[in-house]
């Protein structure tokens, strides 16, 4: 392809973040004959770096740059309407390992909704995947028969790079979390009734007075939603709890400075396999959500790397022996690893770029 002079980036409506962030990156460390334009929540102008051009998400400045765009970034769907000028070069990094179904083949989506999103698919070029996994159920999802390119997640490539030790520092110094705090990162997925209505609260699922009173000494809590509910958690303010859904921007910093994390169906955890830290699952609603509100690709609690929690109390036993926890999953773990992190060298990021000519 012809070297691009205008690349505009998306992250999530607006983030400073994911797979987008890590490619943007590294061009403006190679070259400056690029001119980057990112879409922004106004809310989190303050996360982007100030000499980037920034325009906000979802308005009609943003439409008139994406058609003005020789190359596109997104991690997710870009919902505003818009037409690709000819030559542009659309890049779907996509967000995540699928393990609850997506698009088409969800269970159920407000009428009209997966139409709309299919009017964004169409304007894809290149779709990435980071596993054979990925490339089998997001081709499916999408009805995809473009071009894919198996590369692993450049968003991803910080967890194994030589910088990651400075960037846990730097992220838990940020954080105002002392040397020697063991954290714990709970980063579950959203609920679609809850994401796709902002009248309902957003319930958390983990009891966090009784986190604090077990563990709240010498534990610190990140409390990470997901990006369809972020800002709606309604948390008190501890010394052992920090509401990080939306600064950081980049969950990446948070993989860095973590211990172990908790989830629940989220795809985080396929990224977080790459740190080989403990994983474990508070899933209490496990049946409803495989059943009724999304569905699973694969069965994958026989044979989780982690243990599966239904309750808090259980959650809690857990955490007070993780070298325990490391020990029984450790053969779990590693298959895991195998099979959903081929690609997760640290060196995915070139891999793309190269692919698309932006780099030697």
């Amino acid at each position: 392809m012809n070297s691009p002079t205008t690349i505009v980036w998306s992250s999530f409506d607006g983030r400073f973040s994911d797979s987008p962030r890590a490619l943007y990156e590294r061009l403006r460390a190679e070259r400056d004959d690029l001119h980057h334009v990112w879409l922004v929540r106004d809310e989190l102008r303050h996360t982007f770096p100030t000499d980037v051009t920034l325009v906000t998400s979802r308005t009609p400045e943003a439409a008139r740059a994406l058609e003005s765009a020789d190359l596109v970034f997104a991690s997710s769907h870009i919902e505003v309407e818009w037409e690709k000028k000819p030559g542009a070069t659309y890049v779907q990094t996509w967000h995540g390992t699928p393990l609850k179904t997506v698009h088409w083949d969800v269970l159920w989506a407000p009428e009209g909704k997966l139409e709309q999103l299919d009017r964004d698919v169409q304007r894809w070029d290149l779709l990435l995947s980071p596993n054979p996994h990925a490339t089998r159920f997001l081709t499916q999802a999408f009805r995809w028969e473009g071009e894919l390119l198996e590369s692993g997640y450049p968003r991803n490539d910080v967890l194994s790079a030589p910088r990651h030790d400075a960037r846990r520092a730097e992220v838990r110094d940020a954080l105002g979390i002392d040397p020697g705090t063991t954290v714990v990162l709970y980063a579950p997925t959203w609920r679609d009734a809850e994401g796709y209505d902002t009248s309902l609260d957003v319930p958390v699922r983990l009891e966090l007075d009784r986190f604090g009173e077990a563990l709240g000494e010498d534990h610190v809590l990140l409390l990470r939603a997901h990006n369809m509910v972020a800002g709606r958690w309604h948390v008190d303010d501890h010394d052992w709890l920090r509401d990080v859904s939306l600064t950081p921007p980049d969950v990446a910093d948070l993989y860095c400075a973590a211990d172990v994390m908790v989830t629940d169906y989220s795809s985080t955890m396929f990224d977080w396999a790459v740190t080989g830290r403990p994983l474990l699952y508070l899933a209490s609603d496990l049946e409803q959500y495989g059943s009724v509100t999304r569905g699973f690709y694969l069965d994958l609690w026989p044979d989780a790397p982690g243990p599966v929690l239904r309750s808090t109390e259980e959650l809690l036993d857990a955490l007070r022996d993780l070298p325990g926890l490391e020990q029984e999953y450790a053969e779990r773990y590693a298959a895991f690893r195998e099979r959903f992190t081929p690609h997760e060298d640290g060196h995915a990021t070139d891999r793309v770029l190269r692919h698309l000519g932006l780099l030697g």
